[in-house]
């Protein structure tokens, strides 16, 4: 269990400290992808009313110095961020402030993804070999912390997780003995329990992402999909909440650091793949797909209008059904067929993109550098 700790406090200027060295490939290693995320607010400007051309991102000021991955949008009003640095932070007033709300001695843990379910309540993933791979859940706005999962296996190596529900969850990691780790919840993270080995399909020399929070994600009540490369391009589906699981081929490009980096799904049928490689972020041939039956196909984007770089984050903008926004290292690109055409809209990198319910849509990059998404 973590011990209490202090109350949050109001950032007033971010804490610096040098940049984390990434522990292994999965994570993307900080060379050359060091420190991108901001936690980029969308104003209290609903997305309906963004026009599909004209978009851009408004930089504010920085909650933190570290780089943060780990994003979760709640509405135009609430959102969570974590950074490679152990920093924890928390806005309830449409970023204008930030809170300070790590957990105690986290200073030398990894958070690259968070999954918050309004302003008092999330689950913390930090990531590495071993036991540097942590859950933790507040329910109090992250004045305090409980550790709800410590990794037990030196190997076993977790990257990202997604919520159903508020009680229901899943957690995905890398190959233990040619066999991806997941984990499911069915509290809200209190406990987890590891899917057997017996229900996933027989990695090929695959391996997941640490990119943005995005290599695993769920739609519906009870569908999920994560993303693989390295020997292979392909993404792992359950309809069953982890019972069981099928692997589908993608047209994605599989490299030693590139593959399916980011999925987002807008129903249980509709959804993109996007991703790339990471040594080589202005190269996008072969980085994005879609899907119409839930995964089980996957047709290439228009090779005449794909996405501009690597990507490493994405996300479908909410009363928007067919727009969807893709993010990376060297700037960001918009949707608005679904994922077969793709423009540049933004030179602006980043590292994550999220939007909420409500319209609102956050995203994240370098620094600690903090944007809006607008409309022109």
């Amino acid at each position: 269990m973590t011990p209490a700790m202090t109350p949050a406090t109001t950032l007033a200027a971010p804490r610096t400290r040098g940049a984390p060295t990434s522990p292994r490939r999965s994570t993307l290693p900080g060379i050359g992808v060091v420190g991108l995320l901001v936690v980029a607010v969308l104003l209290a400007l609903p997305v309906q009313a963004v026009p599909r051309t004209d978009l851009g991102w408004a930089t504010v000021d920085n909650p933190v110095a570290g780089s943060i991955r780990a994003l979760d949008a709640v509405s135009a009003d609430v959102a969570w961020a974590a950074s490679d640095d152990g920093e924890v932070v928390r806005t309830t007033d449409g970023g204008s402030t930030w809170s300070a709300v790590a957990p105690p001695d986290s200073e030398d843990l990894l958070f690259r993804d968070i999954e918050a379910f309004d302003a008092r309540r999330a689950v913390l993933l930090a990531i590495g070999e071993g036991d540097a791979s942590r859950i933790l859940r507040t329910d109090d706005g992250g004045a305090t912390w409980q550790e709800t999962f410590r990794n037990p296996e030196p190997a076993a190596f977790y990257n990202c997780m997604a919520f159903w529900t508020r009680r229901h969850g899943i957690v995905v990691g890398d190959t233990i003995d040619g066999v991806f780790r997941v984990l499911t919840t069915s509290d809200g993270g209190r406990t987890w329990t590891r899917v057997p080995d017996d229900a996933l399909p027989p990695a090929s020399g695959e391996f997941g992402f640490s990119a943005s929070g995005t290599c695993v994600a769920v739609a519906g009540g009870h569908d999920a999909w994560f993303g693989t490369g390295g020997a292979a391009a392909r993404v792992f589906h359950t309809d069953d909440r982890g019972q069981s699981f099928e692997v589908s081929d993608t047209p994605l490009r599989a490299t030693d650091a590139g593959g399916v980096f980011t999925l987002a799904f807008r129903t249980p049928r509709y959804g993109v793949a996007l991703g790339g490689d990471f040594l080589a972020p202005d190269v996008a041939v072969d980085a994005a797909a879609t899907t119409r039956d839930g995964g089980d196909t996957w047709l290439p984007a228009d090779a005449d209008a794909t996405p501009t770089g690597y990507r490493s984050g994405s996300a479908w903008v909410t009363g928007l059904p067919h727009t969807v926004v893709a993010v990376g290292p060297n700037g960001s690109d918009v949707s608005s067929d679904g994922g077969t055409r793709w423009r540049r809209f933004s030179d602006v990198g980043w590292h994550a993109v999220e939007c909420a319910r409500d319209g609102s849509c956050w995203a994240a990059g370098s620094g600690g550098r903090i944007g809006v998404l607008v409309g022109g």
